[in-house]
């Protein structure tokens, strides 16, 4: 009788082991893979099927595309862990997910001519992660849109300062740059942006409180305009940021019917003295309503030419307070001392004696009001002459806002 011959027992893998090799195998390809891999599992009854990976989407993509728009990522198949893009000189965009985590989109828009690079890590419904990396880049501006903005960083200013941006080029989409305007203060004061043209025939854009700021008031107004078109081709491509301080109340009194002028500070009269405002006429009239300090110029040359008013005069005028892009002035008016507080004989502006023209220069501060009064105006100041926002009341103001 023969023996047959019994070689080893082959025992059967237990799943686990089978489950865990795949897993490791798919830890291996992640590695080298843009999209999570697919993934074998054994099924209950020995059959295998696989895991589909996660594909991602981004937008924008390609070379060349238009800027203005955020970054937005999407996943099929799966979840997003992170998504990280990388910009031009290391700025990077931040941004969202969904709460489902299949969209992530990006904070701010993408800025012309740059290129980025978007990585998004994702997981599998059955747990594993993957790696995905695209890049585009963004068409060059056509025509850039510059800012001149008042008030200064750092600076303090008077109680009737509104903040304000004058743009380069035109302005046809007002509504997608005020968005990008925040204005946050350190007492939750209430104001509005208003559209203009301004004295220089440009677009410009004013935020001014509903009254006048409160003494002590910190401002900021941070403008992300970066990557902001503006229409007709003319795309921003910085961001401006400026903080400034309100200082104390002090408010101009300008009676053209009396002759005086009269500084009062938080309430309180400080000095009263005689001036001599514009001779009534179209021409020759002072300006009645709210005018805003300007600037302080110090000794300026006034040549009637440019004014429109012939050759009337040509001189030079110290301590010259600017309140209208127009030419009316607060200064030192010597040669007109006979009318000091008598009659209205200047060419506009409001005129006063060396010593008291000294003194309240060296009293006001840019953003300071001076509010005018007088039967013998020509006129109130129109709201673009200088900052003459305040002659308009606050629900005609805020109608003037693009997001109203």
């Amino acid at each position: 009788m023969s023996r047959k011959r019994v070689g080893p027992i082959r025992r059967p893998r237990p799943r686990a082991a089978a489950v865990a090799a795949a897993v490791a195998l798919a830890a291996v390809l992640t590695a080298c893979s843009g999209s999570a891999p697919a993934v074998t599992h054994a099924g209950g009854d020995g059959e295998q099927h696989k895991e589909r990976p996660v594909t991602v989407a981004v937008t924008p993509h390609g070379g060349r595309v238009r800027a203005g728009e955020p970054v937005r990522v999407t996943a099929k198949g799966g979840t997003l862990t992170t998504v990280t893009v990388a910009g031009p000189h290391g700025k990077g965009l931040t941004g969202e997910l969904s709460a489902d985590r299949r969209t992530w989109t990006s904070d701010r828009n993408v800025v012309p001519g740059a290129s980025y690079t978007v990585e998004a890590v994702t997981r599998t419904p059955g747990g594993t992660t993957g790696k995905s990396q695209s890049s585009f880049t963004t068409a060059p501006a056509g025509k850039v849109n510059k800012v001149d903005w008042r008030p200064g960083d750092g600076t303090t200013v008077g109680v009737a300062q509104p903040i304000s941006l004058v743009f380069d080029n035109p302005v046809t989409d007002k509504a997608a740059v005020e968005r990008q305007l925040k204005v946050t203060t350190s007492d939750g004061t209430e104001g509005s942006w208003g559209w203009l043209t301004d004295y220089s025939g440009r677009d410009r854009v004013d935020w001014r409180p509903r009254e006048y700021w409160r003494p002590g008031t910190e401002v900021t107004l941070d403008a992300r305009l970066d990557g902001t078109d503006s229409g007709r081709g003319g795309w921003f491509v910085r961001d401006y940021k400026t903080s400034f301080t309100v200082g104390a109340r002090q408010v101009v009194k300008v009676d053209l019917d009396r002759k005086r002028l009269t500084l009062r500070r938080d309430g309180r009269t400080v000095r009263t003295f005689p001036v001599s405002g514009g001779t009534p006429g179209p021409d020759t009239g002072s300006w009645r309503g709210t005018a805003v300090v300007l600037a302080k110029e110090g000794t300026v040359r006034m040549n009637s030419e440019t004014v429109g008013l012939g050759d009337a005069y040509d001189q030079k005028v110290d301590d010259s307070i600017r309140l209208t892009w127009s030419g009316m002035y607060a200064h030192a008016a010597p040669w007109n001392a006979a009318f000091f507080g008598r009659a209205n004989r200047s060419h506009g502006c409001v005129g006063m004696s060396d010593a008291d023209a000294d003194w309240l220069y060296s009293q006001v501060r840019v953003g300071d009001p001076f509010e005018i009064t007088g039967s013998e105006a020509k006129g109130t100041v129109a709201p673009n002459n200088g900052f003459g926002d305040w002659n308009v009341d606050w629900d005609r103001w805020r109608e003037k806002s693009a997001l109203r």
